[in-house]
């Protein structure tokens, strides 16, 4: 019994430490053309948008594509970090996003 507890106690300090390590790791993504760049960390936490080019010079529609692109990007990104360092806590691999 005092194993399993032990475990458990263990897990959820692997756990409170990839949290803590998803929430340090920040990078940038832009989208395919290059207008909008999101910063994010592997927590998901979107930090900021950066829209590259003057306002009056984009197309409302081509602006907003490039939003969605950037950030499925960034979470893709982030999933995979996340996926790497819980694979290295638990030794398992979990399925790709």
């Amino acid at each position: 019994m005092f194993d399993k507890m032990k475990q458990l106690f263990e897990m959820q300090k692997s756990m409170q430490e990839l949290k803590r390590k998803l929430e340090e790791a920040n990078f940038d993504i832009l989208s395919g053309n290059g207008m909008v760049k999101i910063s994010m960390n592997a927590a998901q936490k979107m930090n900021s948008v950066t829209i590259n080019g003057s306002l009056t010079e984009i197309d409302k529609s081509v602006l907003e594509k490039s939003i969605c692109d950037a950030y499925d990007r960034a979470l893709k990104h982030a999933q995979e970090i996340a996926a790497g360092k819980l694979k290295d806590i638990s030794g398992l691999n979990p399925p790709k996003p």
